[in-house]
């Protein structure tokens, strides 16, 4: 009498094993995805320290390049152009709207 339920016990067993997997992991599955939407939403440390080199960077070129540029010009201007001394004007005034924002090194 209780042999067949026996069996049949048995035998759900191995099915029954794999359906508590499966809940398992459909009730994870939330928690699994919301964290790694966080993780895709957020920036870490040194994604933001990488991000703000970059734009150091690239401040410091656009800088070294109006410096090159206002040589030329002031030389230009030095020579008599009117024109040169207006633009010369112009590129040092950008350059001392980009100068406090480029970080000074310290002196070792």
């Amino acid at each position: 009498m209780y042999r067949p339920a026996l069996i049949i016990l048995v035998s759900a067993s191995g099915l029954l094993a794999g359906c508590l997997g499966t809940v398992a992991d459909v009730v994870t599955a939330p928690v699994k995805v919301a964290g790694k939407a966080v993780d895709l939403a957020t920036t870490s440390q040194s994604e933001a320290d990488e991000k703000r080199g970059r734009e150091i960077r690239r401040r410091e070129e656009r800088l070294a390049k109006l410096d090159r540029q206002y040589a030329k010009e002031l030389d230009d201007c030095n020579d008599g152009d009117r024109r040169a001394c207006e633009k010369a004007t112009a590129t040092y005034a950008e350059m001392q709207q980009i100068l406090p924002t480029i970080p000074v090194e310290p002196e070792d």
